[in-house]
């Protein structure tokens, strides 16, 4: 007799504007993971994979992201392997890969609640985000795919040693194996020390949507985070602070404020680095404004790019129109989605 459960984590805008690698909001895309289990069986599970990257995802569960990150889990609490009644796990995904969506740390968060669930665990959410932050280094994506809404976050540091996860891929990297990967590598990995990252969720307008323009090519978040400078001016600083502190309250009040919150959503940390990047990035974040566009209440860079996230109450298809126009100027073709906020990653039991 089979039984099975079902995985869902949204999608992940992180930055937001001045936030960088400070607040992240969920999208409603979605990594959607379907787990049988059968007779007990000395075979290892089979991987499926529909959707976006169905044709990049390794199908090897020793090599596969989400199962590696599933067995570190595992074998974090007392489990050398996956249950040997474990037969299949179909992925199906709405998040494009390298394209500022989140589709990194929502594989990371889908293993690790893999894992609690096929081991039993019974892990808290706070536990549940400490083992992914092992693996993803950066909480404003993963807080944001496990608990849902618009949310800020902080890793508290800690002593390099103690949180080295040398047997754990790093999701922002595709990952090295070595030639003998498989059920006997990476045995003793290092277990995640209590509360490495902390979170709040910030109020969020209803009425405010994200329209996502995803343009036709990958940007790896390591190549994007090669062009920031190692320093930055005080000036640039105070800039983003001062717009952050405005911005995680603005986004909550009714009516949103266009005015207040297209200030607010600008940046001067990552995004005027990144223009070389992206193409198109410079006109749009300047010609399309509340005034030009009513309904729209501001436009910044999706996580690393080259994704545009326009936040609006309305005129959503005039607003992607014209984004789509301007990435054309540039020989670059787009897609775009209008989507809600989501709530956080659930795991039903059928």
């Amino acid at each position: 007799m089979t039984n099975s459960f079902v995985i869902r984590i949204p999608a992940t805008s992180a930055n937001i504007g001045p936030g960088f690698d400070v607040v992240g909001l969920s999208l409603s895309l979605y990594l959607t993971l379907t787990v049988t289990s059968g007779e007990p069986s000395s075979v290892p599970p089979k991987i499926t994979y529909s959707g976006e990257g169905a044709d990049e995802v390794p199908l090897d569960p020793y090599r596969n992201l989400t199962t590696r990150v599933a067995l570190y889990v595992l074998r974090c609490n007392g489990h050398r392997s996956f249950p040997p009644d474990l037969v299949s796990i179909h992925c199906d995904n709405q998040i494009p890969f390298g394209r500022g969506l989140g589709s990194s740390g929502a594989a990371v968060i889908a293993g690790v609640l893999l894992g609690n669930s096929l081991g039993k665990l019974n892990l808290s959410q706070e536990r549940i985000l400490d083992h992914a932050l092992m693996v993803e280094r950066h909480p404003d994506n993963v807080t944001a795919a496990l608990v849902g809404g618009f949310v800020g976050s902080y890793l508290r540091e800690l002593d390099p040693q103690a949180t080295e996860a040398a047997q754990v891929p790093l999701s922002e990297v595709l990952p090295e194996y070595p030639p003998d990967a498989g059920e006997g590598w990476g045995l003793s990995p290092p277990v995640p020390p209590l509360g490495i990252g902390h979170y709040v969720r910030f109020k969020w307008n209803s009425s405010i949507k994200a329209v996502a323009i995803i343009p036709r090519f990958e940007l790896s978040t390591a190549k994007a985070r090669a062009v920031l400078p190692e320093t930055y001016s005080r000036k640039d600083l105070v800039f983003n602070m001062q717009r952050l502190a405005v911005l995680t309250t603005a986004l909550g009040q009714t009516p949103p404020d266009p005015e207040l919150i297209f200030e607010a959503m600008k940046d001067r940390v990552h995004q005027p680095y990144r223009n070389t990047l992206i193409p198109g990035l410079p006109a749009v974040t300047s010609l399309i404004t509340p005034a030009s566009h009513p309904g729209l209440l501001g436009i910044c860079l999706s996580g690393a790019g080259p994704t545009i996230l326009a936040l609006a109450t309305h005129n959503f298809e005039s607003i992607a129109e014209k984004i789509r126009e301007i990435f054309r100027q540039e020989q670059i073709e787009v897609d775009w989605k209008i989507l809600n906020v989501a709530e956080g990653s659930t795991v039903t039991y059928c």
